[in-house]
């Protein structure tokens, strides 16, 4: 048997919010989608990307619970074209009112570096290389 990784599933408390979030990082998903239940889109070489509500996954596991906000159990990343693109996405992001977590850094692994969350606390990378030194 030969498994193949095909989507990354979040579950969010709602779900316009969160869709608006992941528009703003460039996924395209048509704006009917704010009111459904369960949305999912293009993620970029093959992978999708779906979303969740918290209802629906209670509609077939009537215990679950989200996590709670001290840590993550997953986190996406985007890549930027350039160190300022990170920069810039950063203070996009900030300025239309997403928590951010990390501001932008050079971190020691070569890449210029930020952390936002998305409407459910999920950690969002966003990321580029750094320029040869």
């Amino acid at each position: 048997m030969k498994l193949r990784p095909a989507l990354i599933e979040l579950v969010v408390s709602d779900m316009a919010a969160t869709l608006a979030f992941y528009r703003r990082l460039g996924l395209d998903v048509p704006p009917e989608a704010d009111g459904q239940p369960h949305v999912d889109a293009e993620f970029g070489g093959g992978m999708r990307l779906a979303w969740d509500t918290e209802e629906t996954i209670r509609s077939f596991d009537p215990g679950w619970s989200p996590p709670g906000r001290g840590g993550h159990r997953a986190a996406l990343a985007f890549a930027c074209d350039s160190p300022a693109e990170v920069d810039a996405a950063w203070a996009e992001l900030i300025g239309a009112g997403y928590e951010g977590h990390l501001a932008p850094w050079d971190a020691f692994w070569g890449m210029r570096y930020s952390v936002v969350h998305d409407p459910d606390g999920t950690p969002v990378d966003l990321f580029a290389p750094l320029p040869p030194s």
